[in-house]
């Protein structure tokens, strides 16, 4: 798609997002919806503590209304699951099925020039000290917490050197 000079206000997308919760969800949106200008990976974001929403405006402006709508009925989606003690995160079923209901988005556009993620390195391993089965990890973990998925025996942590 095409950049497009489409500005729009946070007063305007507040009136837009009550406008798509009563249409789509038949439930008013009853929370505080703006532009966020420093989301660069994500389209839109919802907030658990404050029930707010908050959309990429490079969104709008790059893959237009139709795209935007969608990224909003998911965020709604977040929104109204959340609010009524339901399976609110991507995960959940409950999530999957509203999404598809209404019609919004799973994933949103990339915006061009968006860096792609280096993948990190595997840093450590998680050995099993009876069947030496290994988990290699990314990140740090606390083998106590964990257990040999083939054996259920201890683990311990191994630091592995650069480039392995």
């Amino acid at each position: 798609m095409t950049s497009t000079s489409i500005s729009m206000s946070n007063e305007e997308l507040q009136q837009w997002i009550e406008r798509v919760s009563l249409s789509s969800f038949g439930v008013p949106f009853r929370h505080k919806a703006s532009f966020n200008s420093r989301l660069t990976t994500t389209g839109g974001r919802y907030f658990t503590k404050s029930h707010n929403i908050e959309i990429n405006p490079q969104q709008l402006a790059i893959h237009g209304h139709e795209e935007t709508e969608k990224i909003i009925k998911h965020e709604l989606c977040h929104y109204h699951l959340h609010l009524a003690k339901r399976g609110y995160m991507h995960r959940d079923a409950d999530f999957k099925s509203l999404l598809a209901k209404v019609g919004g988005s799973r994933y949103c556009q990339t915006l061009p020039g968006a860096k792609a993620r280096k993948p990190q390195p595997y840093r450590y391993k998680l050995v099993c000290t009876a069947c030496a089965m290994e988990y290699p990890r990314k990140r740090r973990a606390d083998p106590a917490r964990y257990r040999c998925g083939k054996c259920a025996g201890k683990l311990k942590l191994l630091t592995l050197e650069a480039g392995k």
